[in-house]
């Protein structure tokens, strides 16, 4: 009987632990930008800021930087999320691993700085350590949570400069830029013309001419068919419903594009664990 009784609570022990609710690991987020905010701690114009810090030390040296806000890592330790997510952004450029990750775990108070292969040499554990405890902790402690890691970005990015590393890549010009930066002004110039010669000709006469002399440009400067026709229609229905691109119905000439500075993507950079981590 005593060995029937243990075996049983053996068995209800077995049943116990597996209708306990597991803990799902944190699910890494998709790289998408350098900054990535999961507790709503920055600011719109704050991440903007450190995006344009990250970017232009990445132009500089060909390194690249993301910094991550959870509100936990648990129940994984921050080193285990963060290999994990440096597994899956790959940052760095592929065979120079010059990839930096900022982690932090707001809810946890935990950070971690997480460093490439290629920049362990210019960023060894103890210098990592030493810019989490006296930057980012005493930062964090107070609730500067951007001057902290403003002032982290530049801490590595000494370091990094002062690493020999491959220069970047030359980056090619990009022909849809340049189609931007000409469509603002070419539209705003051609509606322009367009209602001079609607108030001389009428509407829809200034229209049609407007339209052809749109579609004319288009054509000379991009070079399809699509895009002059597009270009001519647009400016026919602005022209003739009399929208002016300076009054004060209508289109803006003080707006235009923003760029979102979307689009970022790891280089394919490895990692070894090398960093280090901190408590505030």
């Amino acid at each position: 009987m005593t060995q029937i009784a243990r075996l049983g609570r053996l068995l209800l022990f077995v049943l116990f632990c597996l209708v306990l609710p597991a803990r799902a690991e944190v699910a890494v987020p998709d790289l998408h930008a350098r900054v990535t905010d999961l507790t709503a701690t920055l600011s719109a114009a704050e991440i903007q800021k450190l995006d344009e810090q990250m970017a232009a030390l990445e132009q500089q040296t060909g390194s690249q930087l993301a910094v991550l806000l959870v509100p936990t890592t648990q129940p994984e330790t921050i080193e285990a999320y963060g290999i994990r997510v440096v597994d899956q952004w790959k940052l760095g450029r592929k065979k120079v691993d010059d990839g930096v990750l900022m982690l932090i775990a707001k809810n946890d108070r935990t950070v971690r700085i997480e460093v490439g292969y290629g920049l362990e040499g210019a960023i060894p554990d103890v210098l990592a350590k030493r810019i989490i405890e006296s930057v980012l902790v005493p930062a964090f402690r107070q609730g500067n949570f951007y001057s902290g890691i403003s002032s982290a970005i530049d801490q590595l990015g000494m370091l990094i400069r002062g690493e020999k590393l491959p220069a970047p890549a030359p980056r090619p010009a990009s022909s849809s830029s340049a189609y931007q930066d000409l469509l603002g002004p070419l539209l705003f110039g051609v509606v322009f013309v367009g209602g001079v010669l609607r108030a001389i000709f009428g509407p829809l006469l200034g229209a049609g001419l407007a339209a052809a002399v749109s579609a004319g440009i288009a054509w000379f400067v991009f070079g399809s068919i699509f895009v002059a026709l597009l270009a001519a229609v647009v400016v026919f229905l602005f022209v003739l419903a009399g929208i002016s691109l300076g009054g004060g119905s209508g289109i803006s000439s003080g707006g235009g594009f923003r760029s979102g500075g979307g689009g970022f993507s790891g280089g394919g950079g490895g990692f070894g664990g090398g960093g280090a981590s901190g408590k505030w």
